[in-house]
């Protein structure tokens, strides 16, 4: 059984093309712990125990806990990618537009179509000796656009080493939140004007100009059949536009959204909100099957600069990109 104690830890560990905790779990796996008081911890949480490092809490360590020693250094940008990270998690409304995330290794990526007809989306019986009819996938005939995003964190040793890391992570995860921003950005820029397959959105208009009735919301719901407008994100304007329509402001919607700050809405779709939706617009869409998001790993640090150079400036990053899968799984609504 691998002892967490004596585990050498080295840069090298970041670049085995696996995430540091996987690498660090090759080498000190979880389930060896099953049953002891360091069941529940993953192996960078238990590297943490070891050399007494507290990340979070009124007894957090000060930032030099980290540099004691060339081991604990090396576990400075895991700490600094799960603080983004959390940031990331905290802000996300990404994930309720997914339908998939796939993880690529290079940066070219093709993703796959499979544009069906009316006829197509109907399985209608096959007499004996009949063809059976055919659902066409290829590949998309350009590449996803992958997008590299990030920050790049300036500051010296000297100017944060007697810094709490509680309070070094509300930083940090304060770049995770404007990562999450963007990257939510990006995806809803896909939907609307396609992944440069010609695929851009279908636009519907309300049936009065500039104003939303709730005749327009069921209409446009009508239009996925046989897709399920499950999700919905819009503009702060037509949200507000939305909140105000009396068959949404019954008692029992009421006092959910005072409560939760979630709308109830009559087809049972998520509703979210996002100034990257443009002014007086949303967007809906079946989440199961409307988007792809591509990803080149998770949150990137430049460990090197991090751990031999004590900060000064290191890049955290992320790359991805967003694909349409099917076309018709996602509208918008214009007033």
């Amino acid at each position: 059984m691998a002892n967490y104690e004596t585990i050498k830890l080295e840069k090298g560990l970041y670049t085995t093309g696996k995430s540091f905790t996987d690498a660090l779990e090759t080498l000190d796996p979880s389930e060896n712990y099953i049953g002891t008081p360091l069941e529940g911890l993953d192996a960078f949480q238990r590297q943490l125990k070891r050399f007494d490092i507290h990340v979070s809490g009124r007894g957090s360590d000060m930032v030099e806990k980290f540099f004691k020693t060339s081991d604990s250094a090396a576990l400075f940008p895991e700490y600094i990618s799960r603080a983004v990270w959390q940031g990331i998690e905290e802000n996300d409304l990404l994930s309720k537009l997914v339908a998939t995330v796939t993880d690529i290794e290079g940066l070219d990526y093709r993703t796959i179509t499979s544009n069906m007809s009316d006829a197509d989306k109907t399985l209608n019986p096959v007499a004996e000796g009949a063809a059976i009819p055919e659902t066409s996938v290829s590949t998309k005939e350009n590449l996803v656009t992958l997008h590299k995003r990030g920050r790049m964190l300036v500051a010296s040793y000297e100017a944060l080493r007697f810094q709490r890391l509680d309070l070094f992570t509300v930083t940090l995860r304060q770049i995770g939140a404007h990562i999450a921003k963007t990257r939510l950005a990006d995806a809803i820029g896909v939907l609307m004007n396609g992944d440069g397959n010609d695929n851009a959105i279908t636009e519907t208009g309300v049936a009065t100009a500039g104003t939303l009735t709730y005749a327009d919301l069921v209409d446009f719901w009508n239009l996925f059949d046989p897709f399920t407008l499950n999700a919905i994100i819009a503009s702060p304007s037509m949200m507000a536009a939305m909140l105000k329509l009396s068959e949404l402001r019954d008692g029992a919607a009421g006092l959910n959204f005072h409560a939760t700050g979630n709308l109830v809405t009559p087809f049972g779709a998520e509703l979210m909100k996002s100034g990257a939706v443009s002014s007086g617009k949303l967007i809906g869409l079946d989440s199961k099957c409307a988007l792809e998001q591509v990803q080149v790993g998770g949150v990137l640090t430049e460990f090197d600069k991090l751990i031999d150079r004590q900060l000064e400036r290191a890049a955290i990053t992320t790359t991805y990109g967003f694909a349409k899968i099917y076309e018709d799984a996602s509208k918008a609504l214009t007033l």
